[in-house]
């Protein structure tokens, strides 16, 4: 069980323990969980839905995420089924896949600007998103800011590379 103050994910949310009210709906004990993006918000989740929280990922496994950037495949598929595959890999929880949107995302549309082309707004907002879920968990976990942690994943991959 978690504790007042902890950090958690909740489906793909950071969020923070805010309080836990005992036998609070249907004799269950509840999180009442502020999401780090949005702390104007409270989420009740019950104490045992394994299936939705998940503990944050150690500032190891961080590392070795990030060290593992350079071997991860980008995605080469038909413009007509990526958003598929984008929304599967988004669903998958896994921050590998989350590092595949963002390099084939970002692969996408530097060839598109190389080209002296629009970029693409799907390729943008999977981007985006991608980089929110990945870099706001890993933010927390390596006590940084958001941009901080972005650029020090840029850095460190920059002399992997």
């Amino acid at each position: 069980m978690y504790k007042v103050g902890d950090y958690i994910v909740y489906k793909r949310d950071v969020c923070k323990v805010k309080e836990i009210k005992e036998k609070y709906y249907n004799n269950t004990d509840y999180y009442v969980l502020n999401p780090i993006s949005d702390l104007s918000l409270k989420i009740n989740v019950p104490v045992n839905n394994d299936k939705l929280l998940r503990p944050l990922i150690t500032e190891e496994e961080v590392h070795l995420i990030i060290n593992s950037i350079p071997n991860i495949d980008i995605i080469d598929e038909d413009d007509r089924i990526l958003e598929v595959i984008y929304k599967d890999l988004l669903k998958s929880e896994k921050h590998e896949d989350l590092i595949k949107i963002i390099k084939t995302t970002y692969l996408r549309n530097k060839t598109r600007v190389d080209s002296d082309k629009k970029i693409s707004e799907k390729d943008d907002t999977y981007f985006k998103l991608a980089e929110k879920l990945l870099y706001t968990e890993f933010s927390v976990v390596l006590n940084k800011s958001f941009e901080d942690t972005k650029n020090y994943v840029i850095s460190e991959v920059e002399k992997l590379a």
